[in-house]
């Protein structure tokens, strides 16, 4: 680190769920937290009394199975297990089974706001659109990332030899963006101008739709499983070095052609997981030693949000949608969220 960074880690709230936690999401007031073990942790109340323990609400979304993969928007926290169920937790605590596939896991999940969802389960991908019609395509290999395109009814699926372009309730063939490998997980820039998916080989690769143009981000020491975009999409945050890694994408080549930024430095620390801020140019930093840290894009300041902690690997961030609280989880079980000042 450049300099030793202001602190915030009075202003966390705690809370220990007991197991590795997979996902976190805000629905209103309800901070939910999935765990590997099949549970979800629904804390609510007062979350900004400085150092005092949460308490929370223990639900068994997935009681036989565990929980591998997951998406959220302001209304529910989507969970995909190994069981091969598809659970819809809500702020009330209720949980609702939405999907059984036989014989899969739910490898990976998408939403949409109007209630339309996505997911792959082995070698094929399907999307429930809002009124419960469900379609299905076949793809080469088996998927772990899926994303939904901004602007219409639009599946971007991440598998081997690159990615496919899906419009689930119209007649056109998909779309196939070629590149050779293994591509993990995938997003979408929220102009929709491009595509890019984690690989196996420890570098990004990307695609803008207008002429399907290649775009190669590479230089990572460790692969490249946390993807978050600023909201205007001039940015997107990334993991898998000792830095939080800042590719820009204001013009219309994107990252080609520029260097990227990097901001919360630790040498030799890794960087697991990051979260932009919903409104301000600020991302959430979270560390393979526990640390969490926000740092301000535009000259590179940070402020301390939690102190490292031995074995506390950060698995998952997520901003509530003011962007006032930063919910974390850890893969040995702890969990909490910060308040921000106010003003």
């Amino acid at each position: 680190m450049t300099q030793s960074p202001s602190s915030l880690c009075d202003a966390l709230a705690p809370l220990a769920t007991g197991e590795p936690v997979v996902a976190a999401a805000f629905l209103g007031n309800v901070c939910l937290f999935a765990r590997a073990d099949g549970g979800v942790s629904r804390a609510d109340g007062d979350m900004t009394i400085p150092g005092a323990a949460m308490k929370s609400e223990e639900l068994r979304a997935h009681p036989n199975g565990a929980v591998i993969s997951a998406a959220s928007d302001t209304r529910r926290l989507l969970t995909g297990g190994d069981d091969g169920r598809i659970v819809e937790t809500r702020a009330s605590g209720e949980c609702v089974l939405l999907v059984e596939e036989q014989g899969h896991w739910i490898d990976a999940l998408a939403t949409r706001s109007d209630g339309g969802v996505a997911w792959t389960a082995g070698r094929a991908v399907r999307a429930r659109d809002a009124s419960g019609e469900t379609k299905s395509l076949d793809l080469p290999s088996t998927s772990r990332g899926v994303a939904f395109l901004p602007k219409g009814y639009r599946l971007v699926v991440a598998h081997y030899g690159g990615a496919t372009l899906w419009y689930p309730n119209t007649g056109a063939k998909p779309e196939t963006l070629e590149w050779k490998g293994s591509h993990l997980d995938v997003t979408v820039s929220p102009d929709g101008r491009f595509v890019i998916t984690s690989m196996q080989e420890n570098t990004l690769h990307g695609w803008r739709l207008s002429d399907n143009k290649n775009m190669r981000m590479s230089g990572y020491p460790a692969k490249t499983r946390s993807l978050s975009w600023s909201k205007d999409g001039n940015w997107l945050a990334t993991s898998g070095a000792d830095a939080c890694i800042l590719w820009p994408f204001q013009g219309k080549d994107g990252p080609m052609g520029a260097a990227p930024r990097e901001c919360g430095v630790r040498a030799g620390v890794g960087v697991t997981r990051v979260a932009y801020h919903p409104t301000a140019q600020v991302v959430a930093v979270g560390y393979e030693d526990g640390m969490v840290l926000l740092c301000r894009v535009s000259d590179g300041s940070e402020l301390l949000a939690r102190k490292p902690v031995a074995g506390a690997k950060i698995s998952a961030l997520a901003w509530d949608q003011t962007g006032a609280r930063l919910a974390f989880g850890a893969e040995n079980g702890e969990a909490g969220v910060l308040a921000l000042p106010r003003g």
